[in-house]
């Protein structure tokens, strides 16, 4: 009974995360590169839309993405998602904060 208890509490505890869909407006490109069909250069056409965009309203504007089309956004739709987070920074972004901040010589 104990064994049954358990195994129903650890199936609904991982059962969430099952369904949770890499988020396209704040995956690195490493998680971008887990999902059908994304490989590294798709995954950096992604980041690069985000940056310059501002991030994704929804996952069907990921059409906009050079190289993801009709077909590509049909496979991924079921794992991927989308929420109101800003974009995550990339190391280029970072470095040019630092840059912006210094005092001219």
């Amino acid at each position: 009974m104990k064994k049954t208890l358990i195994a129903y509490l650890m199936y609904f505890m991982w059962l969430p995360a099952a369904f949770a869909g890499v988020d396209i407006n704040t995956a690195s490109q490493a998680e971008l590169e887990t999902l059908n069909g994304i490989g590294p250069a798709k995954a950096q056409a992604i980041m690069e839309y985000r940056k310059k965009n501002g991030g994704f309203k929804s996952v069907d504007e990921l059409d906009q993405v050079p190289g993801i089309g009709q077909a590509t956004l049909a496979n991924l739709k079921k794992d991927v998602s989308v929420s109101g987070k800003k974009p995550m920074a990339t190391e280029t972004t970072k470095a040019d904060k630092l840059i912006d901040k210094k005092k001219p010589l």
